[in-house]
């Protein structure tokens, strides 16, 4: 068996003033290069990988794989490698506190990385023993009652003696964690800023789960329960969706700081958490051979998306085709967020002519002579398609000839012309704009 023992120096990320992700979600990070992961007092992460390391390279390229992936990069990672957990972590607790590891391993380890001897380091020395070897030459049974048999087990499983059992991380099915503030948050700043700790975790346990986000949910817990004579609710929170599945930790960071801008606290809070609503299979990104395609910069729909975040939902919307027979209907519009309503009209070969922009309210056109005026004369190019519909309905039926025409200045447009009917009182022609071509 190899195992590798992995460190995230707390001293050097002080000094950074860099947050370290929670051991949860570092043993997340480490699922990906074997699934044999475990915590070592808490201290330290232990990989068992002679099963997969192959997979890698050997031994030495996934040693470099695991420095390249550091989930934080500022703060380098220690890393040691032995034929048993223990050993393993004997020599990352001697690189942690700048010294070499012996030649004769394990026997010359020093005897205070055994984490069983640490209670009987001061009756051990007494007796001569200052490395594994020492203790493991006395004799077994004596060992065993005066130290008992935690000490003597222990270094069964560090000779390779005795199997290393352990309890292997499990990635959950859905992601949520909390995280208590260093210090009472007031606004939205101080709870973006622990956020991103919170963040960096959901990245790791996407990534561990090959799934894209698509609504996410920050709470935060309120440290009054009233606040002038007037009871408060226990939390807060605010919700966030995307249109496509997403792993960018930077869409998702500009979309929850643009709803937290919008949200008063009502009172200081002492605990965040963060959860997963809704995530789907994630494809990874596709990307082109041809430079025109692969244009930088944010797409459309996380644009649109942070829009709504900052102007709010109901300020930012899209036209949704509708099934209706009058044309003046075959246009709502909703929320861009909004999904469109399962009865939304599929456009259909014969909808080819009709504009992608109708207008609210069909403009009254200007006449000269017997053109009408938009921006200039229009010249008609297809046409007429008479309709006569909504005679069953309240209201007015529509009796119109519709063409396409050409506008001086604004390009391709459709209009209509009411026909003479029994609903019109007068015989001149009324012409109206109805949409417009891109």
């Amino acid at each position: 068996m190899h195992w590798i023992a992995l460190r995230w120096p707390p001293e050097i990320a002080a000094a950074k003033e860099v947050p370290l992700p929670s051991p949860e979600a570092l043993g997340w990070w480490a699922l990906q290069f074997t699934p044999r992961v475990a915590w070592a007092d808490g201290e330290a992460l232990l990989l068992e990988v002679s099963a997969c390391e192959r997979l890698w390279g050997g031994r030495l390229a996934l040693m470099r794989e695991i420095a390249r992936l550091n989930p934080v990069p500022d703060v380098p990672v220690q890393r040691a490698q032995g034929a048993t957990s223990l050993v393993a972590l004997a020599q990352l607790r001697m690189f942690a506190r700048g010294e070499q590891p012996p030649h004769e391993l394990p026997c010359g380890l020093p005897l205070d990385t055994l984490s069983a001897a640490r209670d009987h380091l001061a009756v051990l020395s007494h007796l001569g023993c200052r490395s594994w070897g020492d203790v493991e030459k006395l004799p077994r049974g004596g060992l065993a009652r005066r130290f008992g048999k935690a000490l003597r087990a222990a270094l069964d499983v560090a000779y390779g003696l005795a199997p290393d059992s352990r309890d292997w991380l499990q990635l959950p099915d859905a992601f949520e964690q909390k995280l208590e503030l260093p210090a009472l948050a007031e606004g939205a700043p101080e709870l973006m800023w622990s956020a991103n700790r919170l963040l960096a975790a959901l990245q790791i346990w996407l990534r561990a789960r090959q799934r894209g986000v698509l609504a996410l949910e920050l709470q935060w817990t309120l440290d009054l329960k009233r606040l002038d004579g007037v009871a408060l609710p226990p939390h807060q929170q605010v919700t966030v969706r995307t249109a496509e599945p997403t792993q960018d930790m930077a869409h998702l960071r500009r979309l929850l700081s643009e709803r937290l801008a919008l949200t008063a606290l009502a009172a200081p809070a002492s605990w965040l958490r963060l959860r997963s609503v809704e995530t789907a299979p994630w494809a990874g990104a596709s990307t082109s051979f041809l430079p025109e395609d692969n244009r930088k910069g944010d797409k459309l729909h996380e644009l649109v998306e942070r829009l709504s975040a900052r102007l709010g939902p109901q300020q930012v919307l899209r036209a949704v085709a509708r099934a209706d027979h009058r044309p003046e209907c075959r246009q709502a519009w909703q929320p861009a967020l909004q999904k469109p309503p399962a009865e939304a009209r599929r456009p259909q070969a014969a909808d080819a002519i009709y504009p992608p922009w109708l207008l609210r309210e069909p403009l009254r056109l200007d006449m000269e002579g017997e053109r009408p005026c938009y921006q200039g004369p229009l010249r008609k190019l297809v046409g007429p398609q008479r309709v006569e519909t909504g005679w069953w309905g309240e209201g007015q039926p529509a009796v119109r000839d519709y063409y396409i025409a050409e506008s001086p200045k604004a390009g391709l447009v459709w209009i209509y012309c009411e026909r003479p009917s029994s609903c019109l009182t007068s015989g001149t022609p009324r012409w109206y704009l109805q949409g417009l071509y891109a």
